[in-house]
């Protein structure tokens, strides 16, 4: 029997059956020299290569010309006859649905290719091949592999095999990582992973990925909307590229910083609480020159050096003291002559209580229904007044008392009161929203006034 007649029982084309044979013979080629081989069209070519790629079969370079690669022979029908099982199992556990009424994940594999240098990439599609192909990175990743989960990613990841060798990796001692953006209906989940992989939330990780060492990427494309079908639309790109994965692996190291634990972050869905450490801004400007100005220093220092004077020094020194004595009076005037923002600090302490208010109200749907609950607990809690009209736009108007009147070293309290409310209205209402924030002072009696503007008309639908 020949390798053409074990690839097309394998379930390649004939001409697809000698794409291989010819690729894995040849470092890389070109698609026109593929078809010279074939003696066929190149678009005859494109359309076999197209097929080979998507079955994770065939790599193409990232360089012009496009060139085309494939492992040995032997390994791809090592590949095929996997994927040729994983179709069986698939038809048999369809059947046993069918009996049963149940209703199960299909699972399936991809391939890769080890052998041919430079940067090359490859596109997948659905979801059972790119999940095998993160199932042979994690089968050969050396150091560390970092997972980007998305929403629903950690739902997909649990019901494939690759699941299995990500847990594998860590317990060899590779570095896995997590970044994903907890649901309260997949955490659960998150407990089938080896206790070793570390785990962090973040908002802003809504796509899916992964970054395996230094050298290889996967970038879904498209991911079909219902986290739990089968994903036959499902895309992906596979880079392999050193280069391109040290741009990656800086962005996720950004992300990852600012992300949250993960035992930290499952509270706001087990407890419905923030308890994320919070990070403040305390000023802006240079530091150094609202020091200088403390001090009474305001003079430059010198380019040379100059002959040493005791009388100045002394002088000087006096002066200084002086200024550093009147800082330690212990007043809030001196943080602010520091440079230090009480007021601002306390905004973001105010913002930070209005995101667990939004938080705690978030399952209640209308507009005017969530403002009154709000206006509601502001009442209870004894914070002021707060009111909402329709003209010229719909806005809420929020009366605070300033405590600060007349007494420079007290403590700010309307910006953590304002804070709140802005915390709320943020949150409920985020910038990439249907309706936007629009803050501005108070007018007469009025502390400040929030304006909700759909992005479309300029009008809140109540």
């Amino acid at each position: 029997m020949s390798w053409t007649q074990v690839l097309q029982d394998a379930g390649l084309s004939a001409r697809e059956a000698e794409s291989v044979l010819i690729l894995s013979a040849t470092a890389q080629m070109r698609a026109s020299e593929l078809a010279k081989e074939l003696g066929t069209t190149r678009l005859d070519a494109y359309n076999s290569l197209s097929r080979l790629q998507e079955i994770g079969i065939v790599s193409v370079s990232a360089e012009r010309p496009m060139k085309f690669s494939c492992d040995k022979i032997d390994k791809i029908v090592q590949r095929l006859i996997e994927m040729q099982k994983q179709a069986l199992k698939r038809t048999e556990n369809g059947f046993a649905d069918l009996q049963s009424g149940k209703q199960e994940s299909e699972q399936n594999s991809s391939s890769k290719n080890d052998d041919v240098l430079g940067p090359k990439f490859a596109v997948l599609k659905e979801r059972s091949n790119i999940f095998n192909r993160i199932k042979s990175m994690s089968e050969s990743s050396e150091e560390q592999i970092t997972l980007l989960l998305g929403q629903f990613g950690i739902l997909h990841l649990c019901r494939s095999e690759a699941l299995a060798e990500v847990n594998a990796a860590a317990k060899r001692g590779v570095v896995v990582n997590v970044l994903a953006q907890l649901d309260r209906r997949t955490i659960r989940f998150f407990g089938d992973l080896d206790e070793s992989i570390q785990i962090r939330h973040s908002d802003d990780v809504s796509s899916l990925g992964v970054l395996k060492d230094d050298d290889e990427v996967i970038q879904f494309l498209q991911v079909e909307e219902n986290p739990v079908g089968r994903g036959r639309e499902d895309a992906a790109l596979v880079i392999e590229s050193r280069s391109f994965c040290a741009t990656q692996a800086n962005l996720v190291e950004a992300i990852w910083e600012e992300a949250i634990e993960f035992e930290v972050a499952k509270v706001r869905f087990t407890e419905e609480r923030i308890v994320d450490p919070l990070r403040l801004t305390v000023g802006e400007g240079s530091f150094l020159d609202s020091f200088r100005g403390a001090l009474g220093f305001d003079g430059q220092l010198p380019d040379d050096d100059t002959p040493f004077d005791p009388q100045s020094f002394l002088a000087s020194g006096s002066e200084l003291n002086e200024a550093r004595m009147t800082l330690q009076t212990g007043r809030l005037e001196s943080l602010r002559i520091l440079g230090i923002d009480i007021g601002g600090i306390l905004r973001q302490v105010g913002n930070r209580i209005g995101q667990e208010l939004a938080f705690s109200l978030r399952s209640i749907d209308g507009h005017v229904e969530f403002l009154n609950e709000m206006m509601d607990w502001w009442e209870h809690a004894g914070l002021g007044e707060i009111d909402y009209e329709l003209d010229p736009t719909f806005h809420v108007r929020v009366y605070l008392t300033d405590s600060q009147t007349g007494n420079e070293d007290g403590l700010p309290l309307s910006e953590l009161d304002d804070g709140i409310i802005e915390g709320v209205l943020s949150t409920r209402y985020p910038e990439d929203g249907e309706v936007a924030v629009r803050r501005e002072d108070g007018v007469d009696d009025e502390y400040s006034r929030y304006h909700l503007l759909f992005r479309t008309d300029n009008l809140i639908e109540m």
